[in-house]
Formats: C-alpha cells, sequence, structure tokens
C-alpha cells in the first residue's frame, strides 16, 4: 500500500509561524510534524510515499530528499496553486497508481498504529478514522453506525481523523479542480460506500500555534515521564 501526506496548505492560522516555514516543518518536542508520519509509515512497512506541495514547497523537498534518510521512497506532487485536498490527491493520482492507498493529513499528530491499518480490506470507496470531537469541532463531521459512516447524526457525531484509506475512483471528478474532500465524500457517504472506526486514542488537529504549543508540551511531558 502506498501512503500520501497532505503536505501543500498555506497554514493561515498558524501564521506569523507559518510565513517562512510550512506548517509540516513546525516540530513538537523537536521532531517536525511530517517527520513522525514518515517514521509511523516507515515503522508501519509502508515504502513508497507521495507527498503533494505547494507553500514553501522547496523548503519541505529540501528537508526529506528522496525519502533515504527515513527508508522510504518519497515522490512529490507539485501544485502551483493549492487545490485542496480531493484536488490535490486527484493531481498526484499518477504517482499513487489504481490500488487503494492510505491518506494523512500533515497538520495532524495521532499515535494510531499504522500497521493495523494495512491488512484492512477496503469493501467499499474509502474507510475513515474517526476520533472524539475536540472542543474546538464540538459539532463533529460524521456518525458512526455499525461500522459504515453515516450523514445522519442524531446518535451522535465523530470527527475525520484527517487519517484514511481512498480507493483512487474516490477522486476521478475531482481531476484538475480545487475541492474539498467533504465534496467527494459526501456522494460516497450517502450510497453506503464509506466504512469507518472509532479510534479512542492520542490525536490533535494541530491547526493553531496554541494547539501546537499544547501538542509540545504534552509530548515533552510524556518523553520526560518516559525517561524516569
Amino acid at each position: 500500500m502506498k501512503a500520501m501526506l497532505l503536505a501543500a496548505g498555506r497554514g493561515e492560522r498558524m501564521r506569523p509561524l507559518t510565513d517562512q516555514t510550512p506548517k509540516p516543518l513546525l516540530s513538537v518536542n523537536g521532531t517536525s510534524l511530517i517527520d513522525y508520519h514518515l517514521i509511523n509509515l516507515a515503522r508501519a512497512g509502508i515504502t513508497d510515499v507521495v507527498i503533494n506541495t505547494c507553500w514553501l514547497a522547496s523548503r519541505i523537498i529540501d528537508h526529506i530528499g528522496n525519502g533515504d534518510k527515513f527508508n522510504l521512497r518519497v515522490s512529490y506532487s507539485h501544485e502551483q496553486q493549492a487545490l485542496e485536498t480531493a484536488g490535490g490527491v486527484a493531481n498526484a493520482m499518477h504517482l499513487l497508481g489504481d490500488e487503494p492507498f492510505l491518506l494523512i493529513s500533515s497538520d495532524i499528530w495521532c499515535d494510531v498504529n499504522i500497521e493495523s491499518l494495512k491488512p484492512l480490506t477496503l469493501q467499499h470507496q474509502a474507510h475513515l478514522i474517526l476520533v472524539d470531537n475536540p472542543a474546538h469541532h464540538q459539532q463533529g463531521d460524521f456518525s458512526l453506525e455499525q461500522g459504515k459512516v453515516s450523514l445522519d447524526c442524531t446518535q451522535g457525531t465523530l470527527t475525520y481523523s484527517g487519517i484514511g484509506i481512498f480507493h483512487p475512483s474516490m477522486f476521478h471528478r475531482a481531476h484538475e479542480q480545487t475541492m474539498a474532500l467533504r465534496q467527494v465524500l459526501l456522494p460516497a457517504i450517502q450510497n453506503e460506500k464509506v466504512s469507518g472506526q472509532h479510534y479512542r486514542g492520542m490525536w490533535m488537529d494541530v491547526g493553531t500555534p496554541h494547539r501546537l504549543s499544547q501538542l509540545d508540551s504534552l509530548l515533552k511531558q510524556q518523553n520526560g515521564s518516559a525517561n524516569h
């Protein structure tokens, strides 16, 4: 299975931190956000990774290179202007191939075991990792009913973690368009073509300087505890 890391965003909510540094290269506990994902992918035995770039792309490419230092083979899909999630994936399809792939937003932190996702057989068009709603997104995104993602949220909601497995066919209509992931997910969910699971481990959407600082403190605290 190949993986794709989404790293093209401007990071407006992170300014001024992202004026000179792309958001994926912001660090917590001494390691950049995107490095955590690359390390976890390598540990899980995933060797081929595609990264989309736009804002300060050269900084990301200079930092990661061809992936050798992570024991990975890294390819880049550059966007002249950010195409959003679905558009970015469609733009990279020539690198991803025809098989289901793992898609991860590089501005999240999660301790999910990537290796546990590899054996999943994609029965539908996508499989989403959902998490408890964070304080900044209490309304959630979707509900989960008997293993299927639903738009009927009367029984409570969960938040899409930014991690999922997708079939390439999901992105055909996003080709050469600026399109959000939700725009391709909604019709698939309505047609009951999206499965999901509720992950209850540690997860954070590192979308603001405050949450970046929170995660940094938390990881340093965990690291300190582990060293005693």
